[in-house]
């Protein structure tokens, strides 16, 4: 065997060992290819990156114009996820642009973009396309002068100290995030035709986007808490995109910094940049809210083999298996709002599903008594897990002819009568025909 031959061989293998990392059974992001606009990021957000490695993230670090960069190779993504650190980056090197991204992330892939004051044309389109539309004035910054850090130079409110999460256990874990979050840099609004995109963090009701070092000459364009700071969306192929207005954000120093909210007492140690960057990048890299649905099955009740059609008026069991994914292993998952359709057209039944607290739900009810070819549904939407959309069809057929009962009960009335007729017309006949 020739020497090009066993190199072609053990290149394919290899790419076929990075692109099975991430996988249906095993969903963690692992290997992310991280774009700077300058090494010395890597440095100055250290904690940051370190936090993602501890958890087993293979981080593979390049300049953003960096020509050898790519994707994929072979038709293969060599990456699971991508972090944009490079909110000046007019272009990407390599074979990567807008598209490529986009692409990315249209074949399931995971995204985290953060962006900054002066963020290039390349971020902003990159931007837009996931829901998100950055301030169209390039020098606006986001400015509240009531919810800003006071530790911060006196008169510029730009540094905003933000406590308005979203409501969320799967996005940001059950633990309270306590203190604020450091939030400066550019806001943006969230396109309201795209359904995805949600507000993970805010900006407060006084907050406004405008150039600071200008006097305001007409209506600033984003005003009060309209104006998002952080927002994620989850595509309808359950990849996950997380999109900041802030690279300074995820930096060791506001991570580190205490902070204090203008108008409060209380002084925090530490900020709340680590914890809510780290919950939500659990999130975006599938270690939370990842849900999986196995083992559907449905049979008469009474019975455990499933049949090939029912008939109308059976009674019937619906089970199925969902788990969620904790990081390392799938769990149980425990829930009150799933629920099943038998759907031809429309639903003609629904029901919720109840479950047992190791994964199994399962519901009884009686098949209408409507004949055709039905569907078993699963349509489930809930804030910050991945969506599930299951699907069974199954035939209903009518009674046959020899099924239905000789006798029916409530024509017994209708019996009495026909026969009652026929014993009187039996008498009168035989009294008329044998009478004197």
């Amino acid at each position: 065997m020739s020497r090009a031959l066993w190199i072609s061989i053990a290149a394919i293998s290899f790419l076929a060992i990075l692109c099975s990392s991430f996988s249906p059974e095993s969903p963690t992001d692992r290997r992310i290819l991280v774009l700077l606009d300058d090494f010395a990021v890597k440095s100055s957000h250290s904690l940051y990156f370190n936090s993602l490695r501890t958890r087993g993230y293979e981080l593979d670090f390049k300049l953003a114009d960096d020509p050898k960069i790519a994707l994929q190779r072979y038709g293969q993504y060599l990456y699971d996820g991508l972090v944009l650190f490079a909110p000046k980056a007019e272009r990407l090197g390599g074979s990567i642009d807008a598209a490529a991204v986009l692409d990315f992330v249209d074949s399931g892939h995971d995204l985290i973009i953060a962006a900054d004051t002066n963020a290039s044309d390349l971020i902003r389109e990159i931007a837009t396309e996931c829901g998100v539309d950055f301030d169209e004035d390039s020098s606006a910054i986001v400015i509240d002068h009531t919810s800003y850090a006071v530790s911060h130079t006196e008169g510029d409110h730009t540094l905003i100290a933000s406590d308005h999460f979203i409501q969320s256990d799967a996005l940001l874990g059950s633990k309270k995030i306590e203190a604020p979050v450091l939030f400066q840099g550019i806001g943006h609004s969230l396109n309201p035709a795209n359904s995805l995109v949600l507000k993970v963090l805010s900006a407060s009701s006084s907050a406004y986007s405008a150039n600071p070092k200008s006097k305001l000459s007409s209506a600033p364009t984003l005003l009060g808490s309209t104006i998002s700071l952080v927002s994620v969306v989850q595509a309808r192929n359950n990849a996950r995109v997380l999109i900041s207005g802030s690279l300074s954000m995820f930096g060791n120093r506001f991570l580190q910094a205490g902070v204090q909210k203008s108008g409060s007492s209380l002084k925090h140690a530490k900020s709340g940049n680590e914890q809510f960057l780290i919950e939500l990048s659990k999130w975006v890299f599938h270690e939370r809210g990842h849900l999986k649905a196995v083992n559907v099955r449905h049979h008469k009740a009474g019975e455990a083999d499933e049949p090939s059609m029912y008939r109308i008026n059976d009674d019937l069991e619906y089970l199925v298996e969902i788990y969620e994914w904790s990081g390392t292993s799938w769990e149980p998952y425990v829930a009150d709002d799933v629920q099943v359709q038998f759907y031809m057209m429309s639903p003609y039944v629904l029901k919720s599903l109840s479950n047992n607290g190791k994964g199994q739900f399962s519901t009884s009810f009686k098949v209408p008594d409507v004949y055709g070819v039905f569907q078993f549904k699963i349509e489930y939407q809930r804030l910050g897990y991945t969506s599930l959309s299951l699907a069974k069809q199954i035939p209903v057929r009518p009674f046959k002819h020899n099924e239905y009962e000789r006798f029916i009960p409530t024509a017994f009335p209708y019996y009495g009568a026909s026969f009652s007729m026929m014993a009187g017309f039996f008498i009168f006949s035989t009294v008329y025909l044998y009478s004197k």
